[in-house]
């Protein structure tokens, strides 16, 4: 038996020190374990946005920003995203292991069977305004989940947690594609069991009973690669979400709920919707070298949107199979003439070749492609945050699987440098200034 390493943490204004666990993982930065320094020290640790805390331990998914690596399970994305479908990364996130032909088989069967939705769940919609964002429609219907399958809400059941796992899989599609067709006024489109998982959601967004939807197996396998490249991200600001919500003990919707809202914000899920959004302030080819020469000046606020990533510090590697789907799908539909994809791969190719963004190593990230591939699709700028949240569904579900499995887990209870008033009298109002 090795010996335990230990940090030892000194503390020269109290003049107090005390010796702490250093933490190895399997891969990445060891952790020096702080859980024992208040009790100590007396002082508490500041990490605002704990950036460098690791606030559980985890076997599901491990990123090395420095070498533009990102791990399923061990399995490297790209690999993943070449070999693999959508459902055979879900099973390998809940599970740990890629499926063979049974469990697939088993696994899609569930998945299939519990596609449809309760049909008073369809009526929530209406309480809705037709031009409610789809992200705030998706939020308050995944949160109702739990009115309509409370029988399934104690969450120590391993059987009970492995079904709401597979429904919130199965339904998240069905959800998405509602809010998509109650914004536009078209009819619902129900889920056909004869459909895999992908083609079934393209056909409830696009179809119309009025003719038969025919899906295109080279855009379909675009949507699904987007599927996989967003399924899990290590303890990103939503998953983060999804663990402390689940750490009270709450239901598994009202934490994928909490997680929605999470995604929802600009500097997270938001970020391919602006990208389109800045691409269409640009307007044209010519005004690139502008927007270029502002987003290099220190003192304006401007920023490229997708271009770097807070995590990778090399070339995210999600985008590098974007970029290759991202010109398969223009290809295959003929819009590398159009005039917004053209301004986006000027823009591409000019930001590739800048001394400036080489040497910041700012490289256009999955916002970027994924953003323009979605737009490609048909699918409403609005939209873009929802189907990231549906494909982000199984990283949640599994991590807060994880998180309830894990014998060190507690309530999540976060402290703070207090710097506000200190002790005071209450005055009577007469004698207050």
């Amino acid at each position: 038996m090795t010996d335990q390493k230990v940090v030892n943490i000194s503390i020269n204004e109290t003049d107090t020190s005390c010796e702490v666990p250093l933490l190895s993982g399997t891969m990445g930065p060891d952790a020096i374990d702080i859980r024992s320094v208040h009790k100590q020290t007396g002082a508490f640790t500041y990490d605002p946005g704990f950036t460098s805390t690791a606030s559980c331990s985890s076997k599901i998914t491990f990123i090395d920003g420095d070498k533009g690596m990102l791990l399923y399970r061990g399995y490297p994305i790209e690999q993943l995203a070449e070999k693999c479908d959508f459902l055979e990364v879900c099973y390998l996130l809940l599970n740990g292991e890629l499926p063979n032909g049974s469990e697939m088989r088993q696994f899609v069967g569930s998945v299939t069977n519990h596609t449809l939705i309760h049909e008073q769940m369809a009526d929530f919609f209406t309480g809705f305004r037709r031009d409610a964002h789809p992200m705030a429609i998706l939020v308050g219907v995944v949160g109702a989940m739990s009115a309509f399958y409370h029988d399934t809400m104690d969450v120590k059941s391993e059987g009970f947690r492995k079904l709401s796992a597979i429904r919130l899989i199965a339904k998240m599609p069905t959800i998405v594609a509602m809010c998509q067709k109650y914004s536009t006024g078209l009819p619902f489109m129900y889920p056909k069991n004869s459909l895999n998982y992908t083609d079934n959601f393209m056909y409830m967004m696009n179809g119309t009973p009025c003719e038969p939807y025919q899906a295109n197996p080279i855009l379909t396998r675009a949507l699904d690669r987007i599927f996989i490249l967003h399924a899990d991200h290590e303890q990103n600001a939503s998953t983060s979400t999804v663990r402390l919500a689940g750490s009270s003990g709450a239901n598994p919707y009202a934490c994928v709920a909490a997680g929605i809202a999470c995604l929802w914000g600009a500097a997270h899920g938001g970020a391919n919707e602006a990208v389109l959004v800045m691409l269409e302030e640009m307007g044209d080819v010519s005004r690139i070298n502008e927007f270029i020469t502002r987003a290099k000046d220190k003192n304006d606020p401007f920023k490229l949107m997708g271009f770097g990533h807070r995590v990778y510090k090399n070339f995210d590697p999600r985008a590098v199979l974007m970029r290759e789907t991202c010109h398969e799908v223009l290809n295959e539909l003929g819009l590398h003439d159009d005039k917004l994809f053209k301004l986006a791969m000027e823009l591409e190719r000019i930001a590739l070749e800048d001394e400036y963004f080489i040497e910041k190593k700012l490289y256009p990230n999955v916002d970027f492609y994924s953003g323009i591939v979605l737009r490609a699709l048909g699918i409403p700028t609005e939209m873009f945050t929802a189907i990231f949240a549906m494909s982000r569904t199984v990283g949640w579900i599994a991590q807060w699987d994880e998180m309830i499995t894990d014998p060190e887990q507690k309530i999540g209870r976060p402290r703070q440098l207090y710097k506000g008033a200190t002790l005071r009298e209450v005055q009577s109002i007469a004698n207050r200034k």
